[in-house]
Parts: structure tokens; sequence; C-alpha cells
């Protein structure tokens, strides 16, 4: 083969591997938009992420530009990757089906060769295998909500059939565009004594242009409906919302859930189908059992309001906020299901992907629940839809959103954060801020001047995890005295308290104001400053005030 037919082998391999890859891709659009099935290009990022350990992690937010932008990386990174490996092997499968031993040896039927279909069926088994086993632990994903058990088996057929379509299309389009000249005849011997010649390599496939046109042309046509399922998932994207705090001077005792404070891992977050939803019950139980919603609903339920707090909440941030919601406790579910005696945590799966855990003994609290409404209202789709599980006391990466699995384990098993090095304590210290008068950036200055000789109204929030907030109080002077604040909303000890004080300032000048929380049993929040890294932050807001005449 010259040089010149070496190249157009594999230009022409190239272009067939990328119509194949496109073809892959379409697939893996229609598989994630209307089946719910995690793409490589998503799961691939979903299965690394706890891997990393949380220092490399928390690097990587700031050298990116935060989770979003980590996010973006992530997908463009898979994306990439996939084109990348399909237009790779498009052109080793040329080489192997080109090469002088293959059209020497093996027999040729409708342009095709026994080696190069050798090639492209290893390869797609091969990548098959290696991603199930890659990509196991997040192979139970299923944006539509099926069950844990049932998703891991779809996502592996669908990979299957994404992948097998790549190697037929591969092929095909191959086939397609090349053209092979009439085999030149094998040399006959002169005597039946004489050695019989090999018979002469079959010629080299040479390119079609008008063909490779027209594949060009099919590879841009399957691009459309592609990007066009890719746009309608980016326009759901966690972008806008991923992050949402909720602060300030206007906050309400019970957030509205439009409002209410958002982080998640996921670029699309699941759309969950009501239909296709269930929630497994299993591991260390007697009675296994997977209920769909609507014997979920009918099971005797409780209305319960909780505040929820993520642990990457600074001290006076706004990823915190409180609702009303109303579920069955998870406890009805497990004493139902037989719980063994050697069972220690359970595990909570979501639809996507990401997985918890707690202590069995919290799981047992009849304040854990698996909830179906907030603020009297359907979760939205973003807080959970259908169902979530709400975890009182526990940061909010416990209180696991469209929950589909609920497993029992015999030992101490570590959810996807936790996996990288977050905790071991997941119980939400006491902690208490200030959030009016408004606050400037950074929420350590207030915005405004305080009036002289005029009482000022300082309100804030403090919240105790699920031991209530019995105190609050407020120094003006630096934390040389203390006064004690009045709690204008105090309801249940699962919730935030809400706080005044009226200050009247008489001397102008700067001044530096803090507050202060005591728990239920009357514990002091502890006020030393602590590094959200690995348990959350502690420790006293602090907000500079000038007093001006």
């Amino acid at each position: 083969m010259t040089r010149v037919q070496r190249l157009k082998v594999l230009g022409a391999g190239l272009l067939a591997g990328l119509v194949a890859t496109l073809l892959m891709a379409l697939l893996m659009a229609v598989g994630r938009y209307w089946l719910g099935i995690s793409p490589p290009p998503e799961a691939i990022p979903d299965r690394i992420a706890p891997t990393l350990d949380v220092d490399t992690f928390l690097d990587a937010l700031r050298r990116f530009g935060g989770y979003n932008e980590l996010k973006k990386l992530g997908i463009r990174g898979g994306v990439t990757g996939l084109f990348a490996l399909g237009a790779l092997v498009g052109v080793a499968y040329a080489a192997v089906a080109e090469s002088a031993r293959a059209r020497r040896t093996a027999p040729w039927r409708w342009g095709l060769n026994r080696p190069g279909l050798l090639f492209v069926a290893g390869a797609f088994i091969v990548l098959w295998i290696v991603s199930l086993a890659v990509l196991w632990p997040v192979l139970d994903a299923n944006y539509r909500g099926l069950p844990p058990s049932t998703a891991r088996w779809v996502t592996a057929l669908g990979l299957l059939v994404a992948y097998a379509a790549y190697g037929i299309a591969l092929v095909a389009t191959y086939r397609l565009i090349t053209r092979r000249p009439d085999r030149r005849p094998e040399t006959e011997s002169e005597t039946e004594t004489e050695a019989v010649p090999a018979p002469a390599p079959v010629p080299v496939a040479e390119p079609i242009g008008r063909r490779a046109v027209l594949a060009g042309v099919a590879g841009v046509a399957l691009a459309v409906p592609s990007v066009a399922l890719f746009r309608r998932l980016y326009d759901q994207a966690t972008f806008s919302y991923d992050g949402r705090r909720y602060s300030g001077p206007g906050i309400q005792p019970i957030t509205p859930q439009d409002a209410f404070y958002t982080v998640t891992k996921n670029v699309v977050d699941p759309d969950v189908s009501k239909r296709f939803w269930r929630l497994e019950i299993n591991g260390l139980v007697e009675n296994s059992h997977t209920y769909d919603f609507d014997e979920l609903a009918a099971l005797p339920t409780t209305t319960q309001l909780t505040t929820l707090m993520c642990i990457s909440n600074a001290v006076s941030a706004g990823l915190i906020s409180n609702a009303e919601w109303r579920g069955v406790p998870l406890r009805d579910l497990l004493t139902a299901a037989g719980v063994e005696d050697d069972a220690v945590e359970v595990v909570l799966r979501g639809a996507d992907g990401y997985a918890d855990t707690f202590a069995i003994d919290k799981a047992l609290d009849p304040t854990t629940l698996v909830v179906y409404e907030m603020n009297g209202e359907p979760l939205s789709r973003i807080h959970g839809y259908p169902v979530r599980v709400i975890v009182p006391g526990l940061y909010g990466e416990k209180n696991v959103k469209w929950v589909t699995g609920i497993e029992v384990v015999d030992h101490d098993a570590k959810g996807f954060y936790e996996q990288q090095g977050w905790g071991p304590d997941f119980v939400v210290p006491t902690r208490s801020d200030f959030f009016a008068p408004q606050l400037t950036a950074g929420n350590r200055r207030f915005r405004d001047p305080f009036p002289l000789n005029r009482a000022t109204e300082l309100r804030g929030r403090a919240f105790a995890g699920a031991r209530g907030v019995s105190r609050v109080e407020v120094t003006t002077d630096d934390g040389q005295t203390w006064q004690e604040a009045e709690l204008d909303y105090k309801n249940t000890d699962l919730e935030w308290v809400f706080w005044s004080y009226d200050w009247r300032p008489t001397e102008p000048g700067d001044y530096s104001l803090a507050v202060r929380a005591y728990d239920g049993p009357g514990a002091l929040q502890e006020t030393e400053p602590r590094p959200t890294v690995r348990s959350g932050q502690t420790g006293l807001h602090r907000a500079t005030a000038v007093v001006e005449p």
C-alpha cells in the first residue's frame, strides 16, 4: 500500500468513525432524554468525583471557577473523548481491514473481511465490558426514576445498543464510501508438481468522493436531532440555580419552595416520571419490598416543619432554608420490611446515582421522613420530585432527593461526598447570624450607617439541628457584654429560630457586632472558627456597624 493509499484509507476510516459516533451520540441523547439512561459523558464524572479527596476536589472548584464550571468541563471533556474514541476506532478499523495480511489471507464478501469485522466486534464488546466494570457503581442511575436494580440493567442494555449501533454504522459507512477494484487473478501453476503460489492480495479500497460527501451529509443529518436533544437538556441544566441561597432582610420563617436553597451535583437534574418511579427497600430486611407512588402515598402520613442546611454553608451564608414536609416515617417502611438485628446503616440511592448513608437509629427515628409534599404542594423537580428523604439534624447531603432505593447494611458505608473525606461528623452544629439590616458582600459589614440615639432593629436567625435553640445573645462592643435577643419565631426543635434586638447607639464610630446562640439543652455554640472542610464551618458571625450623627 502506498503512502497516498494509506492516507486515503485512514481518512475514510476517520469519516466512517465520526458518522458512526454521531449515530451513537444520537442514541445516547434519546436514551438520556426519554429513558433517563446516564450516558458515559455524564456517568464518568459522577464515577470520578467521589474518588477525589476533598482537598483535590475543592482545589479543582477554585481552579475552574466553581462547581458549575467544573460540571461544564466534565461534560465537554466527556463528549470530546467520546468523539475522539469513535474517530480513533474508525481509523484503526480501516488500518486492520486494509492491512496486507488481511487482504491476502482473509476471505472477502460484500467488500468486507473477517479481520476488520472481528476488530469492530471485539472493540465494542471490550468497550461495553470495560464500561460496565468502570461505571458499575453509578449504573443504577436512572433520571426517569427506575429503581436501582432495574436501572442498572437498563443502563447496561442501553450502552450495549449504542455501542453495537456504532459498530454496525462504522462498517456500513466505510463500505459505502469505498470501492474495491477487481481482484487480480491468481497465478495458475504450470504443472501439478509445482508449488501453488499464494493468492494475490485483494486490492486496497479506494474512497469514492461522491459517497464520502453523502456520508458527510448523513452525519450532519444525525447531528441535527442530537444537537436538538442536547440543547433541550442544556436548557434544563442546573447552572441557573445550583448554589441558590436564601438570605437577606426579606426572608420568611417558612421558605417558599421556589426560593429554597439548592445544591446539586448534576448537570441536568432528574426528570422523574411518577409512573416509572419506584422505591426499593432491601438489604438486611426480612421482606424486601418495592413501592410505587400510589402505594406509598396511601400509607399514614406525618407533617413536619424541618430546616435543612448544606455542609458547605458559611456561618453567615444562605445555604439554609425551612419548610413544611409531608410524607411517611421511614421507620414505618423499615418496620414493615423487618430490619435484621445486625443492621448498622441505611444506604439511600437517588435517581441521579447519588448515594448517602446514616445510622440505623437515625433511620428509625420517627422524625426521619420519606416525603412527597413541600409546603402543601408536590415536590418540585429540583427539590426531589416525586419523593425525597428528610433527616432532621444532619447536613443537607444526607437528605437524598429523588430517592429510589433504601438498603439496610451491616457496615459503615460511605456516601458520594463522604468518599472524598467529608465528615465523619455530619451533625449540624449550633450557629447564628445577622440578616438585617442589609449587609454587604461577604456579610461582614452593614451596608448603611446606623443613626445615633435612635433604635435600629437587628434581626437574624439561629439553628441547632434537631436540638432546638433556647437563647440568642448579641454583643455590640466586641464581646465585652452580651444582651439577650427576642425570639420572634420559635416553633419546633427541628427548625431555625428568628431573633431580633433593638440597638440604640449613643456614640458615633465603628462598632463590632456579633451574635451567639445556645441549643435546647443550653450548650453554647462553638465560638472558635472551624473551616468548612470536613464537618462544616463554625464560629461567630461578626459584622462591623458604622454609627453616624
